[in-house]
Order: structure tokens, then sequence, then C-alpha cells
């Protein structure tokens, strides 16, 4: 089965397309803070080799704007500048050279303002994206249903999609986000319905740990799967490097992207005869850092192994201390259990090198 996804326009953010053919776009935003150069550099090349492809970050305070030509100079993926309610910084922040602004109208204020911000990026070919948050809705949309439910979150996105297009600017996305994951749903299927203009997609403030991957996996994943979504960020309370590979996680798993190993593993039972987990764990920290699209199973014992490695570009096949190791559906060789994830790693080198 194959995703069939939403039909979008396609937008441009700094040289990386958003939207129409373009693939998912993965997306974060540094935790550190913007004025801090370096730190906020080494953490961007980090990202950026995690598979990275969007940057943003915070622009509170006017030091942070001073520090975003450097880092938009140095960055090796277009950056974004996120901005609230301090207007001043949108245009202060283009001016510096940012690919993208993020604005939540909400909490800008007046729609001159935001007015002035879309024709200034308008005139510097500058993307935008519109942030429609559960946080910060307008107070005439609060007033009408009470409280900020997926209705209210849809109406907002519709209100300020509808003015960036009479006044002819069209090179924006949208994200529509809130921490409960069905609002969530609801209000992205509701706007992508309506309308071909991108959306941003994410479960906002999911938290940390296990029930932060959880929650963001299942909101995210159902709107994948109904077609929706042109970038995505994952948000959790933890290191933005953990995020991107979240987000690949979700990608791959519904056959969206394909960057570096997916190693597919068998629940432990008591039909195996190796210490599975720890071979697992030993495959994952030697192949964390290979970017070629490979499957890799590593199977417990003979009931789903020899079929699952046949599947799999490389897998093994495990018995008792030992395994027999696949290569393309055939076995190549066998190899003791301390052997396994270095036999394995030989293997994915070999791809590389071909």
């Amino acid at each position: 089965m194959r995703i069939v996804r939403r039909k979008t326009r396609q937008i441009q953010v700094g040289w990386v397309k958003v939207g129409g053919d373009a693939p998912v776009v993965v997306q974060s935003m540094t935790s550190t803070k913007t004025r801090n150069v370096n730190e906020t550099l080494d953490q961007i090349n980090r990202l950026f080799k995690a598979g990275c492809e969007l940057i943003r970050v915070a622009v509170p305070h006017e030091e942070d704007v001073e520090a975003l030509s450097e880092i938009v100079k140095n960055s090796p993926m277009p950056v974004i500048a996120d901005i609230h309610f301090a207007p001043s910084y949108a245009f202060k922040s283009m001016e510096k050279g940012v690919h993208g602004i993020r604005i939540n109208p909400g909490n800008i204020g007046k729609e001159e303002i935001v007015r002035e911000i879309v024709e200034e990026a308008k005139r510097r070919g500058i993307a935008i994206r519109i942030g429609v948050n559960s946080g910060s809705l307008e107070k005439d949309l609060l007033d009408k249903y009470g409280y900020p439910c997926a209705e209210a979150l849809f109406e907002s996105a519709m209100r300020w999609s509808e003015k960036l297009e009479s006044w002819g600017f069209y090179n924006f996305k949208v994200s529509i986000k809130g921490s409960d994951v069905l609002e969530n749903v609801q209000a992205n299927r509701l706007y992508a319905q309506h309308t071909d203009i991108p959306l941003h997609i994410g479960i906002t403030e999911a938290g940390m740990g296990q029930a932060g991957v959880v929650k963001s996996s299942v909101g995210i994943g159902i709107l994948l799967y109904m077609g929706i979504g042109d970038t995505v960020r994952v948000s959790l309370t933890d290191d933005p490097e953990i995020e991107v590979k979240v987000a690949y996680d979700i990608l791959r798993s519904l056959g969206l992207k394909r960057q570096g190993v997916e190693i597919v593993s068998c629940p432990t039972c008591g039909r195996i005869e190796v210490d599975l987990p720890k071979v697992v764990k030993q495959v994952e920290e030697k192949l964390k850092d290979v970017k070629t699209p490979l499957k890799v199973a590593i199977m417990g014992c003979v009931v789903n192994a020899i079929g699952e490695a046949r599947e799999a570009d490389l897998g093994l096949a495990c018995g008792k201390g030992f395994a027999w190791l696949f290569k393309g559906g055939k076995p190549i060789r066998r190899v003791r259990e301390e052997e396994m994830a270095q036999a394995l790693l030989e293997e994915v080198l070999k791809y590389n090198e071909a």
C-alpha cells in the first residue's frame, strides 16, 4: 500500500522546496540561545548531520536578531526566524538574510502590522509560516467558540490564509497545532479539505521521553496516513537531535522517506537463544551514522527469522550463540554471536562503497 499525499502548491524556503511533488521535509528548532552564535551553529550542524532540512531559531531579544547574519551565513540549511509579540524583530530578521519567518498573527496584534510584514517578505522573496496555536487564538474566535477547539483553529488558519492571498502573497505554509491529538488532527483535516496551501504538522507541547514520542507519533502518523503534511517537526522536551530521529522513524514506517538504517527486530520470547536486545543495541550504535537507506532485520529464532531476513537488504537469522548473515535474501556466512554487529557493519560499508 502506498500513501497518496494531498496535492499542495509548492513554495520555496531558501533552497528547500516544500509541498507539490517535494518529499516531506523534516525540520527542528535549536534549543540554544540564538545570540550564542558558536553554540547555535554547532547544534545546527549536528541537526543537519542527523538529517534536519530546515531549522528554526528563537528571536526573543535584540541580541538574537544581531546574531542572525553570522548564523545564516554559516548554516548548511535554510534558517527560519521565530517571531512572537515583537513585529520589529520580523523586519530586522529579514534584513539579516533569514530564509523564512514564523509568525503567529494572534500574538502580533494588529492586522496592518501583519500586512506590513507580509509585504516586506514578498519584496525580499522570503517565505512565511503562519502559525495557529491553541494558545494564541484571536479573541473574537475564543468569544465565538468559548475555548480553543478544532473549528476555531481551522477558522483562524483560513482567515489568515485568505488575507495573505488577498495581499498577493503565496510563498507561505501554515501550521495548526495543539497539544490534544484528536483536536489537532481534526483542525488540520478541515483545513486540508479547503485549500492547497502546504501544511507543517506536529503535536505541540507533546512532552518528553516515551510519552512525547508516542503522542507525536500517533498524531503525526494519522495525518501523514491521510496524506496531510508537507513539513514535520516532532516537538519534544528533549535534545532536538532526538526530534529529528523520531521524525525519520515515523516517515520511514509509513514509506514516506528512506534515510539511514531501518532495523527490524523481533520481540523477545522464550524461543530466543541469543541476547537479542544486546545485539540490537550494538548494531544500532555501530550503524547510527550510516545515511545509506537500508533495511536490516535482526531476528532471534527460526520461526520468522529466515523469512524476515530475506525481505531485508541485510539480515541476521539467529540460532543458539550464532547467526546466519543474509544479504539480498541469501545466506552468505555464519557468524558467532559476538561477531554479529561487526559483521553487519562490514556489509553496510560494502553497500556504501558500491
